[in-house]
């Protein structure tokens, strides 16, 4: 049986449409290159029709980054609870499948997340740097559960890590199958590379 959308879905699919329309169009052309105008004509909308959805593209930006940076912490808790209990290992593979799922599935929000967080004003950019934190955090504690390691070392890791995994925009040139275990064996290899061999 086909579910029948709701009239509350509906604003909530229109909006996400256009989250994901214009992060293809930020990640082309760069924030400061497209226009309301551009976002609408790419959904068969005119400009204005998008202000009953945001209020305006500094809106809709901030939408869009802070939703990423919620969207990775709210998953990764999710999957290291679903995998703690099988051991510290378990839980680390499953935070790299994560972050890579989120790289390949979008990398146009990778790309603007990394190119135009400056855009945001203060409490927008605040708040996505402390939804990040936290995402880092989980990661620090994973590793250094894992990884004979201290907790600076572990940071260092994870930024290294995601710094892998995020250039997926630019270095994906296998299938995707494939560059997903790629991109998981050269994680871990990293990881574990932050062991303190001193």
């Amino acid at each position: 049986m086909t579910k029948v959308s709701s009239s509350t879905d509906r604003p909530k699919a229109r909006r996400q449409q256009i989250i994901d329309v214009a992060a293809d169009l930020f990640a082309e052309r760069g924030y400061h290159g497209v226009s309301i105008t551009d976002i609408g004509a790419a959904l068969g909308l005119s400009g204005p029709a998008l202000y009953k959805h945001f209020a305006s593209k500094d809106a809709l930006l901030a939408e869009m980054l802070v939703g990423i940076s919620e969207r990775l912490l709210d998953e990764g808790e999710r999957r290291y609870a679903a995998t703690v209990e099988q051991g510290c290992e378990a839980a680390l593979s499953a935070l790299i499948a994560w972050h890579i799922e989120f790289a390949l599935n979008y990398p146009s929000l990778i790309t603007v997340q990394f190119r135009d967080l400056a855009n945001l004003n203060d409490a927008d950019r605040n708040k996505v740097r402390r939804l990040q934190r936290r995402y880092v955090e989980r990661w620090v504690g994973v590793i250094v559960s894992a990884v004979p390691t201290d907790q600076d070392h572990a940071r260092a890791a994870a930024h290294a890590t995601f710094a892998l995994i995020n250039s997926t925009p630019h270095s994906a040139r296998l299938g995707r199958d494939e560059m997903a275990a790629l991109l998981h064996r050269m994680a871990l290899a990293a990881i574990h590379a932050a062991a303190d061999r001193r």
